[in-house]
């Protein structure tokens, strides 16, 4: 075994890092363990291949043969992944731990679970992670979800409209539970009870995805501000969450145009590679961080200069988390933030 099954938390080691997960995987992982992880964390990045494919072959196929037995045969998986809702199964991530052993997965956590727990059940708080940067899918959120423990596992992201209709992608991201990142459901969400009234939402969205690389960090964040307010009106607290490896595990295709396509259709539309020129997403070190509370108060008429006040808070907090732990992502030593 290369790591333990589960993830347990360390002890105190700093006043700003409370607690380190033990979770960073050995350097003498075994094969078998490390292609199980590949394969693994493949299967999320192929469906992005495969799902378009198949529907542009499906609707071929039956505009050419539409009383072909075959044809019906080929596309009812597409019906059948638009008609019915995806489950969430937290259960499946308890069997996908050498995905952390793959991507030498580390969680470092200024607030612990357990603080988090008391924030959420004791002090009845809803709390928004307010997670950057996007990625092609990720790779960080897949493994803290793996790392985390199972009450936390009902956590829901929210993904953009787009993903919650496009075959096959919704049912694999389903595996998490997802709701949409509209005001309206958020809304909806923070009324639920413990852990599953919280979420997590990725800021930068679909117009972040196109700005990083694995040579600079880039997020887009400075007109990003109706998290803040929607969180102010709530009264939800947020927390920073950084994903160190988001950017740099798949490689895309970039342009105007495939920029313009995505962000209308809230799916990137694009051409992604990693190892081996295919849709293997490479195994440079993962990182989570999960910050500090910024101390939201609870404001039912927030005006812009409450708003920009807390926003401001929240990216020197992303700042500053980038700073202090990229010593610890070797891909990420020499690399500078910019926040756009």
């Amino acid at each position: 075994m290369c790591r333990t099954e589960k993830a347990t938390q360390g002890n105190r080691t700093s006043k700003d890092v409370k607690y380190k997960n033990e979770t960073a995987a050995s350097k003498d992982c075994s094969s078998l363990r490390y292609c199980s992880g590949m394969a693994m964390a493949s299967i999320f990045s192929l469906t992005y291949v495969v799902a378009p494919v198949w529907m542009f072959v499906a609707v071929i196929y039956l505009i050419k043969s539409p009383f072909s037995q075959d044809a019906w045969l080929f596309a009812l998986p597409v019906f059948l992944s638009m008609i019915i809702d995806p489950p969430q199964m937290p259960w499946i991530l308890n069997h996908m731990a050498p995905v952390l052993d793959y991507f030498q997965y580390e969680d470092i956590m200024e607030t612990s679970n357990d603080e988090i727990f008391d924030m959420v059940n004791n002090k009845k708080k809803r709390i928004l992670f307010a997670a950057t940067p996007h990625g092609v899918f990720s790779y960080g959120a897949l493994c803290r979800a793996i790392a985390e423990p199972y009450e936390m596992k009902v956590l829901k992201t929210a993904v953009a409209p787009g993903v919650q209709y496009v075959p096959f992608v919704r049912n694999i991201v389903g595996i998490f539970g997802f709701v949409s990142a509209s005001a309206a459901s958020l809304k909806r969400n923070f009324r639920n009870e413990g852990i599953a009234g919280c979420v997590v939402l990725y800021v930068g969205g679909m117009a972040e995805l196109f700005q990083s690389s694995r040579d600079e960090e880039r997020l887009y964040l400075s007109k990003r501000k109706g998290f803040i307010k929607l969180a102010l009106r709530e009264g939800v607290e947020v927390f920073p969450v950084y994903f160190f490896g988001n950017t740099s595990a798949l490689s895309i295709l970039k342009g105007p145009l495939l920029t313009f396509l995505s962000r209308r259709l809230q799916i990137s539309v694009t051409i992604i590679w990693g190892r081996f020129g295919l849709p293997i997403p490479r195994d440079d070190k993962i990182m989570c961080v999960i910050g500090r509370p910024l101390g939201i108060p609870h404001i039912e008429n927030p005006s812009d200069a409450d708003v920009n006040r807390w926003h401001s808070k929240y990216c020197s907090e992303v700042k500053r988390i980038f700073d202090k732990y990229k010593e610890k992502a070797p891909l990420y030593k020499n690399k500078e933030l910019y926040i756009t």
